[in-house]
């Protein structure tokens, strides 16, 4: 995978620590990775960083062929 293919997304978790958040495309659907066993503690520059890695990943699996799903 390409780092065009994943985007990581600062956050922190409930003690503070640093974390990421990890998105990225499979067969033609955006998957959210968050810290294991953690809750994702976002700022709000930290949301648009999220919002802008979603998007990119949308637009990236929008533009696979039909046949790319499994479903």
């Amino acid at each position: 995978m390409s780092s065009r293919d994943e985007w990581a997304v600062p956050c922190r978790d409930l003690a503070g620590r640093r974390r990421e958040l990890t998105v990225f495309v499979n067969a033609g659907r955006v998957v959210l990775i968050a810290p294991p066993g953690e809750a994702a503690v976002l700022t709000s520059l930290d949301v648009g960083r999220l919002r802008g890695a979603l998007r990119e990943a949308v637009m990236q699996a929008d533009d696979l062929p039909e046949d790319a799903f499994d479903d």
